[in-house]
């Protein structure tokens, strides 16, 4: 896709929007990747609807959803939130859109509004709050934020309708990318054990477990799939990132494994990191995850 058939003509990209997005999804049945739309501009971030038919990402601060059966994308009315990253998730009926954007108060603050777009109401008084996760039973928000300037970030929770946040995490280190797998069970990522490992936990921050135990590779993003059977991750080479560095333009492994962090096994080599799967990104039937890879301009 081209940037004026999106974005309109006149539209002047600068440092990452002359990234070449390739939209993918990894079909875990037959272990084979297909390309499924390419876009001359950053993309980042795929989440699939509930009923399978489109997938949501972001670009250029804007959400998008494109249609699976005709490959268009439709801009979703955002309102005042117009400075998005790529920290969204859709309720678990799909009615809603939860998003992180940036604002005149914090780098990044968590709104809710309609899914096919409108006036988004704020939820987190507080920034920089950055969203990874909704509840099961659609009532509660996860998110890692800032809240010291002395440590890294924390997990808390919210409920929907806002209120008080709850932090679940006071471990030193990064501890981030918080959501929920099917049971309520907490996925996410710290550095509290050196490297970037995947961890789990209750969903009132008990029984904080390690899932994986690797020596050279910082995993970000666990994400667990729909019927709880299998986990994707992100996993950066040890040395070519900080533990604490998302990156992008790094050469890096998608990672199939067990809830319980065994038989873990590469599903995909590839050339992306920051915007590559930072949401959950299942299908509704657990065969299919999406990803982005990218490819530098020429020139």
């Amino acid at each position: 896709m081209e940037l004026e058939a999106i974005y309109g003509a006149g539209f002047q990209p600068d440092g990452r929007d002359r990234d070449i997005s390739v939209l993918c999804l990894y079909d875990t049945l037959t272990g084979k990747s297909e390309e499924i739309a390419r876009f001359s501009q950053l993309v980042e971030a795929p989440q699939f609807t509930p009923d399978g038919s489109a997938l949501y990402f972001n670009s250029r601060g804007l959400i998008w959803r494109y249609n699976l059966a005709d490959g268009t994308a439709r801009r979703i009315d955002t309102g005042l939130c117009g400075n998005c990253n790529n920290d969204h998730v859709l309720s678990p009926d799909g009615k809603l859109l939860a998003v992180s954007c940036g604002d005149s108060v914090s780098f990044s603050r968590i709104y809710v509004l309609p899914a096919e777009g409108g006036e988004p109401r704020l939820v987190t008084e507080k920034g920089p709050s950055y969203l990874h996760g909704w509840s099961p039973d659609g009532s509660t928000l996860a998110y890692c934020a800032f809240r010291s300037k002395e440590s890294g970030p924390d997990i808390y929770t919210i409920p929907v309708s806002g209120g008080e946040e709850r932090q679940l995490t006071r471990e030193s280190g990064y501890n981030d990318g918080s959501e929920y797998g099917p049971d309520g069970t907490i996925w996410f990522h710290s550095t509290r054990t050196g490297l970037m490992q995947a961890w789990k936990m209750g969903p009132e921050g008990e029984n904080q477990t390690q899932v994986t135990f690797d020596d050279n590779l910082n995993t970000w993003f666990p994400h667990v799939s729909p019927d709880g059977e299998k986990v994707a991750a992100i996993s950066y080479h040890k040395g070519d990132s900080e533990p604490w560095e998302h990156l992008p333009h790094k050469n890096v492994l998608l990672r199939l494994f067990d809830p319980n962090g065994r038989n873990i096994r590469t599903a995909v080599e590839l050339f992306g990191g920051q915007g590559t799967i930072n949401v959950n990104s299942w299908s509704p039937d657990s065969r299919y995850f999406a990803y982005i890879k990218y490819e530098l301009p020429e020139g």
